[in-house]
Order: structure tokens, then sequence, then C-alpha cells
């Protein structure tokens, strides 16, 4: 007897069946995670750099903003990633 679980999972691939990855498209995302993360890291030096100017400076209106960026830019950056990731998954060969 298949647990519900076992019965979802072969619904669901009747609908959307896996698709294999290639080791081209798995080295090609492998590329993008490592490019991603090192534009993440760039950018997360750079403002703690920053953030660590206006800490010194009792900038604390500033640090905020900082902050927030920090967050904005390292979202972005991580969508920007998913979104060529998912090309990359779509594009034949």
């Amino acid at each position: 007897m298949k647990s519900s679980f076992e019965l979802a999972m072969e619904r669901l691939n009747k609908t959307a069946p896996t698709v294999k990855t290639t080791a081209a498209k798995k080295k090609q995302l492998a590329e993008l995670d490592k490019k991603y993360t090192a534009k993440i890291a760039e950018r997360e030096l750079f403002l703690k750099g920053e953030l660590a100017k206006a800490a010194e400076k009792s900038d604390f209106e500033g640090y905020a903003q900082l902050e927030k960026q920090l967050v904005i830019d390292r979202k972005s950056l991580q969508a920007e990633l998913e979104e060529k990731k998912e090309k990359a998954r779509q594009s034949g060969g």
C-alpha cells in the first residue's frame, strides 16, 4: 500500500515530469552560484565598511539606511541569480 506522499508524487510526475540535469547544466548553474556569491560578498564588504564609518560618526540614520540598502542589495542579487538559473534550466542544450 502506497502512502499519500507517494501517491501525490506520482500525480505530480504525471503532470510535470522531472527533468534530468546534464553535467553541463550543473556546471553552468554552479558557475552562476559562484559568481553571485562573489557579487554578494563584494557588496557586503563595501557596505559593512560604510556601516563602520557611520557607526564611528554616530550617524544612526545613515547606519539604518545602509542596513536597509544591504538587505535590498542582497535580495536583488539573489533574485537576479534565481532568474538567471531558471533561464539556464529552460534553455536547450
